[in-house]
């Protein structure tokens, strides 16, 4: 396979290399940077008037375009950026980085791009979004904070179970067919507060980018999308302080030079406070009880010179619901990322990563140490990834890479202690190794047509120590036995998978302001999220591919149309997007079914296949002092599995037909700003039973046909709104200030709409006299049921 890999990246260099026989050409290659902070800027533009073409920087903010001998004026853009012309005598290689500086005002622009096309830049990205943390800000918030996961909801194909509930779906995959990126360092848990907040602090970061489809061929691992979230590199040119106080927490971030632009750092905590506010009144608190979560984002870069660069950044945050001192349980996420960025010449760019992720969960009930549970469970890994970029000249670039991932996977470290005397029912871990080779290549074939083609091909191994289970074949839907097992020695393989990954995509460029675009790729999952319960929740387990647990692969097939309007004072963009997506060995459970702390977990497991299509439509006024986006998808998600629902097909719990969000900005005047948003969303389907039966004067419904999600629960909707007061430019005595602060003011729910989370039913407390039926009742279960108003005051100095 690395000899496969290894004949494409060739096979792309030599044919690209054709064009550059016909004449000389020189490289012109450089960084761009804001001069305020010299942060790095991910993807802006460089345009070439008279050649019509440009390129992108990168997730680094560099660039390199190779171009004929001649005279040029090269013009750099960002968005909320002036543009800087740049005239060039091109007679030799060019190292040129850039700082562009901040247009004065920004509030007139929303930073929410649906793609990465520019008319400075086209490539042949879709189905991808990217949403600056200066548009997140200016959101109707959840109790006054801005939120990454929350902000991502209102985008076409994103969407969750409800109020609550941790991660999202995407494109109707499931929560753990998510690859959440944290620089890097894959993320297990994205949730603080069961769901209502994410873990990334917002003060600490730069760039949010996510992939719905024609992801590119360096990732993989998960079916649905890549959510890529990437830390501030820190302020090199002076220190600076952003903090907040809200309802819920309040955060501090300090960044600053550590030698004037050679070394930054940036270091932002946060802490909840309910539980502090709350323990003179709450007598649970009192005894040692804690509600609270906290995190600490850290990140240092040092720019050796021109070629090389590294960076250290990492992440711990925690959340603790305990009810004493000995009782309740805490989850929490710990990453560090090393990174090196190299330029080996003008064209080869490289960047290699050594990286840790930690997911972990704490559980423990009991009085004292003689009577107790504790339950302890974590997935931990350890990556080596290599990435180069070589960019061929302005029509061609080509991508190659790999990637090592070491797992080990804790399901249960736990034990039980009855009387001073204990039992042990931990599970055995489980260790893995999951290697990948990649190569891409970007190709302007012409002016109004590129394509992006890729492959990848991963492979992953179960090692020993272990025991793995062996499972009969019965009836569809009901528990297998074990008929075998046998024990591996460490390091002994147990069981190996590989699976080659294409990718392509087109964009036809129709004329200067639409095109058509399409992509198709393969995504391959060997980790599986098992949790059967309405939302995913901290204690679910994560496990990996086995004999009996195949891996789960999905390919995606998508095409769009796109649109530029431009007129003398606005811009317009719309998009219109359609996508099918089939997916093979699926897990659904059994009736009933046992997922925590057990062993024979995989006997009650069953696999089947699924689909996913739908059509998605955006529309986003840019400019101007009202501006905003609609984004409506139309959608299913349906699963197939021998054993359930008859064997026929039935939609998924997080199955949603339509999602309408509606958001929209007004600026009333330089310190007052208005924003808000409507989210209207189909029901999600449940589970109700359809008959039922007494024994001894006690109800017992149940699912007489062996239908799964049968009913839909009422639809949501959803209107928040909110004011941004900002603080006085300048003092009294006409001098401009040197800090900034502004007011938020929000109101979530402003109707205080009472949406559906679950729907449960009991039977009625009311005794019933003889030879009358027994009466049950429906009860609906609201997260939040009311208007949640809030406030938070933010500075930055």
């Amino acid at each position: 396979m690395r000899h496969l890999i290894s004949a494409f990246v060739f096979l792309s260099l030599s044919f690209c290399s054709l064009y550059s026989l016909a004449q000389q050409k020189f490289t012109i290659n450089g960084y761009l940077k804001d001069a305020a902070n010299g942060e790095a800027m991910i993807g802006a533009t460089v345009y070439i008037k008279e050649l019509n073409s440009g390129t992108t920087t990168n997730e680094y903010g560099f660039y390199s375009i190779t171009i004929p001998a001649g005279n040029y004026v090269l013009q750099y853009n960002y968005i909320g950026y002036k543009a800087i012309l740049q005239e060039v005598a091109l007679d030799k290689n060019y190292r040129l980085d850039v700082e562009l500086n901040a247009e004065a005002t920004q509030l007139n622009e929303v930073e929410v791009v649906d793609e990465k096309d520019r008319p400075a830049a086209q490539n042949t990205s879709m189905s991808f979004n990217k949403m600056d943390v200066s548009t997140m800000k200016k959101l109707p918030t959840f109790m006054g904070e801005v939120d990454v996961i929350r902000s991502i909801l209102l985008l076409p194909g994103v969407s969750t179970v409800g109020e609550g509930a941790s991660g999202f779906n995407v494109r109707g995959g499931s929560v753990g067919q998510n690859l959440i990126y944290l620089d890097e360092a894959p993320v297990y848990n994205s949730s603080h507060l069961l769901g209502f907040f994410s873990v990334f602090n917002p003060d600490a970061v730069k760039d949010i980018t996510l992939y719905k489809g024609a992801v590119p061929a360096k990732y993989g691992g998960r079916l649905a999308s890549v959510l890529n979230v990437r830390m501030k590199e820190g302020n090199s040119k002076k220190t600076e302080v952003t903090g907040g106080i809200g309802t819920i927490f309040s955060r501090l971030a300090i960044e600053g030079p550590i030698l004037k632009n050679k070394a930054s750092y940036i270091i932002a905590a946060r802490r909840s406070y309910i539980d502090v506010l709350a323990r003179p009144f709450v007598s649970v608190l009192k005894n040692g009880g804690a509600l609270n979560f906290y995190d600490l984002t850290f990140k240092v870069n040092y720019n050796f010179n021109d070629k090389n660069k590294i960076y250290l950044s990492s992440y711990f945050g925690r959340d603790n619901f305990l009810f004493s001192a000995n009782q309740g349980f805490s989850w929490g996420n710990a990453t560090g990322t090393l990174r090196w960025n190299h330029l080996f010449n003008n064209k080869l760019f490289f960047n290699q990563a050594l990286v840790f992720s930690k997911y972990d969960y704490h559980l423990q009930f009991g009085n004292n140490s003689q009577n107790q549970f504790v339950w302890n469970s974590a997935i931990t890994n350890y990556i080596y990834r290599p990435d180069f970029s070589y960019f061929i000249n302005s029509n061609s670039e080509v991508n190659f890479g790999g990637e090592a991932i070491y797992y080990t996977f804790e399901p249960a470290n736990a034990s039980g202690t009855t009387n001073g005397v204990p039992v042990n029912v931990s599970l055995d871990k489980k260790y893995n190794l999951e290697t990948s080779l990649y190569a891409s290549h970007s190709l302007k074939v012409s002016p109004r047509f590129s394509i992006d083609y890729g492959l990848r091909y991963s492979n992953f191994t179960l090692y020993g120590p272990g025991t793995q289970y062996y499972y009969n074949d019965t009836v569809p839907g009901v528990r297998k036995s074990v008929v075998g097992q046998k024990t591996f020695s460490k390091g002994q393989p147990i069981q190996t998978y590989g699976n080659l990954q294409p990718r392509f995509s087109f964009k036809a460029q129709l004329n200067e302001l639409s095109s058509i675009k399409g992509s198709y790729n393969r995504m391959v999952q060997y980790l599986h999220l098992i949790s059967n319960t309405t939302a995913s929740n901290p204690l679910d387990v994560w496990t990996p591919s086995t004999p009996n647990i195949k891996p789960e692969l999905g390919d995606q097939v998508t095409m769009g149309y796109f649109r530029t309007l431009n007129t003398s004072k606005t811009q317009y963009e719309f998009s219109m997007e359609t996508y099918y997506r089939a997916t093979q060995n699926q897990i659904d459970y059994i009736n009933g079914a046992s997922l925590l702390i057990n062993r024979y977990l995989e006997g009650d497991l069953l696999s089947g296949k699924g689909r996913a299509y739908g059509l998605e439509f955006y529309a986003q006024k840019k400019t101007g002092r009202f501006n905003g986006w609609i984004s409506y998808t139309l959608g299913r998600t349906e699963l197939s599995v021998n054993g359930i629902n008859n064997n026929n097909w039935y939609p998924t719990r997080y199955n949603q037909t339509h999602n309408l969000k509606v958001v929209g900005f007004y600026e009333i005047n330089k310190r007052w700003s208005f924003s808000s948003n409507f989210i209207y969303t189909s029901g999600t389907p449940t589970t109700f039973p359809t008959s039922r039966y007494t024994e001894q004067g006690i109800l017992i419904p149940y699912n007489a046909n062996n239908s799964r999600n049968n009913v839909t629960l009422p639809s949501y909707n959803r209107l928040d709104i909110a004011f941004t007061f900002q603080g006085k430019e300048y003092n009294k005595a006409g001098r401009k200030r040197k800090n900034h602060d502004y007011w938020a003011f929000s109101i979530y729910n402003l109707y205080a709409r009472k949406n559906p989370f679950s729907i449960y039913f009991s039977q009625n407390d009311v005794q019933t006299l003889p030879g009358q039926p027994l009466v049950s009742q429906a009860t609906q279960l609201s997260i939040i049921g009311s208007i949640v108003p809030a406030v938070s005051y933010n500075l930055k100095f």
